[in-house]
């Protein structure tokens, strides 16, 4: 994908993709769990934080013919919370043989290695690129966590693997949550059917407090520190932009049609979240997106405590405008006739998994590759332009080669903690 301009890659990843059979088929679910046979989904767990473990507690309540096979993790302590607690809630479906538990940065591929049909990739998005692609290669299903990369090389990386996934009828279901989400299926779906017509600005934010932060232990190298703080480190994370407010910036990817901006221009800082225990990343984000069309999207995010918090997305076209407030729980179209989600909600985590399962039951795959990479392409772009200062064009950000992970990974490298950008001193690459 390196040299690829806006309408190749719109046209590469716009291709419409008929359903077509799995390499992996099965009976119809039975009413209960009845033991490990033949027709049992072998699920591995790659990333055992939080969201992890609740991406195999969803997986293993997908389907009552599903067993968590095998997991992986860095650290011994977060395994063993992560497979007690849910051998706690499902009891054997969730017991893990102790040669089915792999440490170490190469976990990941004793897990996909070990017989497993389904992957769950959830830890910190910077090791994302690399597991997506051996999951791909090894040719089983996937669920994958978002962000899916955090820098370009390692979205060129997601994109090949993409590709291949399709070609191999490979079910990839995605961490953007909103996209399982009915009430937000409902007004989009408005939206793309033209409710309130062509659109031409969109708001969106996401502004919350500060998030959790582990104190340093003597014992720790540095590599361990930002590995069990990878919030506060680009190379983790990519930034709250990208690891936390992409859901915002994909719900304004989504009401565009998933179609790509020109350029983007933008600002951020760090002005309250300045400790030592913060890393090198910052606390508000200001970003504007402008269209071929001449639609602009404007995003504004922070983490900051103590302030008022937004998580929505406002759409305005030529024949009304849309709102979709996480905070308010409104999902609301004005366009001479109001209109307003009434059916019911939805665990959305849970559809996402009910849906990946079923696909894979039914042989009829689900790939949600291309979306996930353009939206966490975007949230990037947007950090490129706040580090910088400048206006990027999407051609610059998808080929720039600024690589941000410290390949090969070791418990012991002594990484060096970055500066914090200062746009107009911080260059772009």
């Amino acid at each position: 994908m390196k040299n690829q301009n806006r309408r190749e890659f719109l046209k590469v990843t716009g291709m419409a993709v008929a359903g077509s059979m799995l390499p992996l088929t099965a009976r119809a679910s039975r009413a209960s769990f009845p033991g490990i046979n033949s027709d049992t989904l072998k699920v591995g767990l790659i990333g055992c934080g939080g969201r992890g473990t609740g991406a195999a507690n969803q997986a293993l309540n997908a389907d009552p013919n599903v067993v968590l096979h095998a997991a992986g993790d860095i650290f011994p302590d977060k395994m063993k919370e992560s497979l007690d607690n849910l051998q706690r809630v499902h009891g054997e479906k969730a017991t893990v043989p102790e040669d089915h538990r792999f440490l170490g940065f190469d976990a990941y591929r004793d897990v996909i290695d070990s017989g497993v049909d389904v992957v769950i990739l959830a830890t910190p998005p910077g090791f994302r690129p690399q597991h997506l692609e051996a999951a791909v290669d090894k040719g089983i299903h996937i669920f994958c966590e978002k962000p899916v990369a955090v820098d370009a090389p390692g979205i060129r990386k997601v994109l090949r693997s993409v590709k291949k996934s399709k070609e191999k009828n490979i079910s990839l279901v995605s961490g953007f949550c909103w996209r399982y989400h009915e009430p937000k299926r409902a007004i989009f779906n408005r939206i793309l059917d033209g409710s309130i017509g062509d659109i031409h600005t969109l708001y969106n934010t996401y502004y919350t407090g500060e998030l959790w932060s582990h104190p340093r232990e003597p014992h720790w190298s540095e590599s361990e520190y930002q590995l069990r703080n990878w919030l506060y480190y680009n190379w983790l994370s990519g930034d709250h932009i990208v690891e936390q407010a992409v859901h915002s910036i994909d719900m304004m990817a989504w009401a565009m049609n998933d179609r790509l901006p020109v350029s983007v221009i933008g600002t951020g800082g760090r002005q309250v979240r300045t400790d030592e225990q913060f890393g090198h990343i910052y606390d508000h984000f200001a970003i504007t997106y402008e269209y071929e069309n001449g639609a602009k999207g404007f995003h504004f995010s922070r983490q900051q405590d103590n302030c008022e918090n937004s998580y929505k997305v406002e759409m305005s076209g030529s024949k009304g405008r849309g709102i979709a407030d996480v905070t308010r729980d409104i999902h609301r179209i004005d366009n001479g006739r109001e209109w307003n989600y009434e059916g019911e909600s939805n665990n959305m985590y849970q559809t996402e998994h009910d849906e990946l399962f079923a696909s894979i039951r039914k042989g009829e795959f689900i790939n949600d590759g291309y979306f996930m990479a353009k939206s966490t392409m975007l949230a990037i772009m947007g950090r490129m332009a706040a580090y910088t200062g400048k206006r990027i064009t999407w051609e610059e950000a998808l080929n720039s080669d600024e690589k941000l992970t410290p390949e090969p990974y070791s418990m012991d490298y002594h990484l060096h903690v970055s500066d914090v950008p200062k746009p107009g001193k911080t260059s772009f690459r």
